[in-house]
């Protein structure tokens, strides 16, 4: 994490959320999800950055965001989204969305009536029901997760993370996914969002697909364990006209497993 940083602010109901900017031309954003930060998004920033002016932040309760007690849940966050695309004035970007970030772009164009130019989902939580028993068991227990020791707190997140891999990570970018969620507030705020989540967060628009406004691509790991390849399937039949590209040799955490693939498919699509 350390070359990585967050230079902007913004002021959302009282809480800090931290952004940034790079590049110049077309606006695009990026959204990431759980439990992930914009950090997860940067090699995705910085080769889009060459042709677009490329907006990322951290979501409530997440990366340099802030962490405080609160509602991190999929039920703000299209909220935050809707004020940062209010705060930077732009009214009809293309945007990405990975995982909840997908999830977070769905219910601000569906349910908030945002328009986007081009909508690009990469492995997005979409379709009910969802959550591992691991979510379950921490919903039920988060207290007692919170009062982990450190070092079994990091040992509990690092191998929950990996499972999202195909491939093997490497310790930079592991530690860079870990930071975050060290300390008190950092550990508290890991188990802080996966109790909120809930699928009802998609219950609410998975009926109103034929609603989507926009072109749409799908980015698919092919390896992905967290939400298999059939969803992807599921999902681009629902949607009118979705494309759908799936990523040989990558799991969930494909935007930082192939980052180059994705980078590719997206400016050809974004081109069109």
């Amino acid at each position: 994490m350390a070359d990585w940083n967050l230079p902007y602010q913004f002021n959302f109901d009282g809480r800090e959320v931290r952004y940034g900017v790079a590049g110049e031309g077309e606006p695009l954003v990026l959204v990431h999800g759980t439990p992930w930060s914009s950090f997860n998004l940067r090699h995705l920033i910085r080769r889009l950055a060459q042709h677009y002016q490329v907006y990322y932040f951290d979501l409530l309760g997440y990366g340099a965001s802030d962490k405080r007690d609160g509602d991190v849940s999929l039920a703000v966050q299209n909220r935050l989204l809707q004020a940062l695309l209010q705060h930077w004035q732009l009214e009809s970007p293309c945007i990405i969305g990975h995982d909840f970030g997908g999830t977070t772009v769905l219910r601000n164009h569906i349910l908030d009536q945002h328009h986007f130019r081009k909508i690009v989902l990469i492995d997005p939580v979409a379709l009910s029901p969802w959550g591992s028993p691991f979510f379950r068991h921490v919903e039920q227990y988060e207290e007692a997760f919170s009062g982990l020791p450190d070092y079994i707190h990091r040992a509990v997140v690092e191998a929950y993370v990996k499972t999202a891999a195909y491939n093997s990570l490497d310790q930079a970018t592991l530690d860079g996914i870990l930071a975050p969620w060290m300390g008190d507030d950092g550990k508290a705020a890991f188990y802080r969002q996966i109790a909120q989540a809930d699928s009802a967060y998609t219950d609410e628009f998975q009926h109103r697909f034929t609603e989507v406004s926009a072109p749409v691509l799908i980015l698919w790991g092919e390896e992905d364990q967290w939400i298999p390849l059939v969803q992807a399937e599921r999902l681009q039949s629902k949607i009118p006209g979705a494309r759908l590209v799936t990523v040989p040799q990558a799991g969930h955490l494909v935007i930082e497993e192939k980052p180059e693939e994705l980078a590719a498919a997206i400016e050809v699509f974004l081109r069109d």
